[in-house]
């Protein structure tokens, strides 16, 4: 047991580590302040992407205040809890040869779709997009961003939901993930065991050379987006375009944020209009509402959903007898609904219908057998 001593330093270790890691996202500007951009990784097709983000007005940090201590970390995530949208700048996007322009919404939010009419290198997924930003008399800002596109041969596309499903983010658990995220050896305490080498497989396909698009999902607000980028870093997770389930602002029309279900299923209705034809898998957990939403777009689409994966969180009967009906549900389909324990059975399921590769389902027994001869 340990003593008052340690404990409280484990205490205050772990909140240096979370404020560090809080105001980590700032130090780009130096504590210059004034009009930022933050891209978010964009997305899309041959024909067209998806480039979305933020424009905020950042304090200045004061010239008093050491560059390297606690006091800075301090000083910078106050910063960042007190950024302010800015509402109505012009931000214009150039991806090769191709470019549009867009104005923020009264919270600083962009959301932009740009056509391709020049055609981008086939031979790669990955492409950089350039930002500049705008606004009365403040000066330019420039920017760039990454942005996927399907390869031409692109044979499947993954849609994962990220709570509960990639990571372990139970409400009462809050306080306990972020001391597993920065503090407690994140790769092995935060993802569940197997996850990044069954993302890893299914990116990679069946020859072990793909490049797949996978899209994540989350019932986390846009403010979350760095602290799940350092997640996906710790954990080798295969990065993709994250789309949050919560709107961006609330107003005397919408006084409500939408449902969390409603919003998932036009934003899974969206990629499959987007990346026409392509095959999908949906990967979510049993303890939201996804077997019932990922049902219903096998239904709207049975010939483009090849497997619905659904990791079991709890043993409560009645929702697996549920989850039961939902299957037999889609079972004149060609999908099949897999309700697994752990990542191991949905990578032999991925193997046996040749979306991965026997490297993968390997790689997939070997962590978890890693993780169980060494659960701390």
């Amino acid at each position: 047991m340990k003593s008052p001593i340690a404990t409280v330093r484990h205490v205050l270790d772990f909140i240096k580590r979370l404020v560090r890691t809080v105001a980590s996202p700032m130090k780009h500007d130096h504590g210059r302040g004034g009009m930022m951009v933050q891209p978010y990784r964009g997305y899309g097709s041959r024909t067209q992407v998806f480039v979305m983000g933020r424009v905020f007005r950042q304090a200045r940090l004061g010239r008093m205040i050491p560059r390297r201590s606690m006091l800075r970390d301090t000083a910078d995530v106050v910063r960042r809890v007190a950024r302010r949208g800015y509402a109505d700048a012009r931000v214009e996007i150039r991806l090769g040869d191709n470019g549009v322009a867009v104005t923020t919404d009264r919270d600083g939010y962009f959301d932009a779709q740009l056509p391709i009419t020049h055609p981008l290198p086939e031979e790669v997924a990955w492409h950089r997009a350039d930002l500049v930003v705008t606004a009365n008399s403040q000066p330019p800002v420039q920017a760039s961003v990454d942005v996927f596109v399907a390869l031409p041969e692109t044979d499947l596309m993954v849609i994962s939901d990220i709570d509960d499903t990639v990571m372990y983010t139970g409400v009462a658990d809050k306080l306990r993930m972020l001391y597993r995220l920065f503090v407690e050896k994140p790769h092995r305490r935060t993802a569940f065991s197997g996850a990044a080498s069954l993302y890893q497989a299914l990116h990679r396909g069946a020859e072990g050379h793909a490049q797949r698009p996978i899209i994540y999902v989350s019932r986390g607000p846009w403010a979350i987006y760095e602290v799940l980028e350092t997640f996906f870093q710790l954990n080798h997770i295969p990065v993709g375009p994250i789309l949050f389930m919560r709107e961006w602002g609330i107003s005397l029309r919408h006084p409500w944020p939408r449902r969390a279900e409603d919003h998932k299923r036009d934003l899974i209705a969206r990629m499959l209009a987007l990346f026409d034809e392509m095959p999908c898998i949906l990967i979510g957990d049993s303890g939201q509402h996804d077997p019932e939403i990922y049902t219903q777009i096998v239904e709207a689409n049975p010939d483009r959903i090849k497997a619905i994966y659904i990791r079991r969180v709890d043993d409560k009967p009645d929702r697996e007898r549920a989850i039961q009906r939902l299957r037999d549900q889609i079972r004149h389909t060609s999908c099949e609904l897999v309700l697994a324990p752990d990542s191991n059975l949905m990578a032999e399921h991925a193997y046996a219908n040749g979306y991965i590769s026997s490297h993968g389902v390997e790689a997939v027994r070997r962590d978890i057998a890693d993780c169980k001869d060494d659960p701390a």
